[in-house]
């Protein structure tokens, strides 16, 4: 079966015959009282790799988002600015931070105008506005307006906090119509072009390693200052286990290779979204944004629901995808993740799109369909009418809620088309089948 389920975007697995051995696996004491060895330099190396001054390693996101807004927000009276496409986990970590006396407020996605107005407000009320969003969002394939995001934090003087997951290890810097990725795999800031001064201390990133580089933990990168203050007071580094030295060996290998082969892993990441891409055009679905990223969301041009063109896929042909997010409106995206699959696995997942459309279309209901399975008194509605029930069209199985043909006739509708032009008789009006030689079985197939 081709899966494409993986978020590993660039297929490191660190297999354990890879890894360098240790004596623990975890030292038992919390990263408050112990850093794990070798973390000082991961986060020394996370920190130089995306271009601010420190870092500091924890366990995932959810310990670090958690922490450093309910520190923020103890830090000054402070007005959170949610991203509200923002990923799930940052609105967990606002909810905390409203929990410590935090105002929480959302505003459209990516909508550097309504955030704006909402910092300034915020500001003349005497709060600090904390703005907190996705560097790139895979759901819509767009990047956040960090530039917009940092001119207006830097004016009222707040702060900037990135979740730069989706970035860190396939986003760099200096990109171009030839290499979209960039390169160096520093994330959203580098892709983006904001420089030293832009990046300053009111700019925070937090991002997971697991995705880019296959690692489960997580960096939280910005100023000295800020680091210093976090390692001090934050409260997951007393009372949750620091991440395992096994994993940070792992995070340590996959920053030597990718400094080394990262460039060329992208370089093929981008050949197999493209095919991906272009084979699933041409089976009917249309990829959302320009950008070839590895979590690519597609829209089908035909209409079928995107539960059954997934169910489908994975039954009949052989395909995984995933079904986490369906976007709202017709013919919805499902999210396909993308890492490493040979072409044989994108024209499979092509024919098999191609087929599950097509047998999603043989069940779609005629919005004008009238059931002539309904002329008889006892008779249940036809295929096509139990198609619609199962569409949502009409309310049950039975004859309750199908288009009765005798009561349309009479209110004025307008004929079968089989039929002959409309009569000033009221019979004809009624009875249309009556004024034909055609026998009964061919009147009654030629109903829609």
């Amino acid at each position: 079966m081709t899966d494409f389920t993986s978020a590993l975007y660039l297929g490191l697995q660190h297999a354990s015959a890879t890894q360098p051995g240790w004596d623990a696996l975890t030292l038992g004491r919390p990263a408050a009282l112990q850093e794990p060895c070798g973390a000082e330099d991961v986060a020394a190396d996370l920190a130089r790799l995306q271009g601010l001054p420190a870092a500091t390693l924890l366990p995932s996101t959810l310990h670090l988002f958690w922490d450093l807004l309910r520190l923020l927000a103890r830090d000054a009276r402070s007005a959170v600015l949610l991203d509200a496409g923002a990923y799930p986990i940052l609105h967990w970590a606002a909810e905390g931070a409203a929990a410590v006396g935090a105002r929480v407020h959302r505003f459209a996605h990516h909508d550097a105008a309504a955030l704006a107005q909402l910092a300034g407000r915020a500001a003349r009320t005497g709060l600090r506005p904390v703005v907190v969003c996705d560097g790139f969002c895979p759901g819509c394939n767009r990047a956040a307006p960090l530039h917009a995001y940092a001119r207006i934090v830097e004016s009222c003087g707040g702060a900037l906090v990135l979740d730069d997951t989706q970035a860190l290890g396939v986003l760099g810097r200096a990109p171009s119509t030839a290499c979209p990725y960039g390169h160096g795999g520093g994330g959203s800031l580098h892709w983006q072009g904001l420089s030293d001064l832009q990046m300053g201390a009111h700019i925070v990133v937090g991002a997971s390693l697991a995705k880019g580089f296959g690692a489960p933990l997580a960096a939280l990168s910005g100023s000295e200052a800020l680091i210093a203050r976090f390692r001090r007071d934050s409260e997951t580094r007393v009372h949750c286990s620091p991440p395992s030295v096994a994993v940070v060996h792992a995070a340590r290998c996959a920053l030597d290779a990718a400094e080394q082969w990262g460039d060329a892993w992208r370089a093929r990441l981008l050949r197999l979204v493209l095919l991906l891409r272009e084979t699933l055009a041409r089976a009917g679905l249309a990829a959302v944004g320009w950008l070839p990223f590895p979590v690519q969301s597609f829209v089908s041009r035909h209409g079928p629901g995107v539960a059954q063109l997934l169910q489908r896929l994975h039954a009949g042909g052989g395909v995984r995808a995933a079904d986490a997010r369906l976007l709202p409106g017709p013919g919805a995206a499902a999210e396909l993740h993308r890492h490493g699959a040979a072409q044989r696995g994108a024209d499979r997942a092509r024919r098999a799109a191609a087929g599950a459309q097509r047998r999603c279309a043989a069940f779609r209901p005629d919005p004008q369909h009238v059931c002539h399975q309904l002329r008889r008194r006892h008779a249940s509605p036809c295929r096509l009418c139990r198609a619609a029930t199962l569409h949502g069209r009409v309310r049950s199985t039975g004859t309750r809620g199908v288009r009765n043909p005798r009561r349309e006739l009479r209110a004025g509708a307008r004929p079968p088309r089989w039929s002959a032009a409309p009569t000033t008789s009221g019979a004809a009006q009624r009875w249309p089948q009556r004024h034909t030689t055609r026998p009964y079985r061919q009147r009654r197939e030629a109903w829609p």
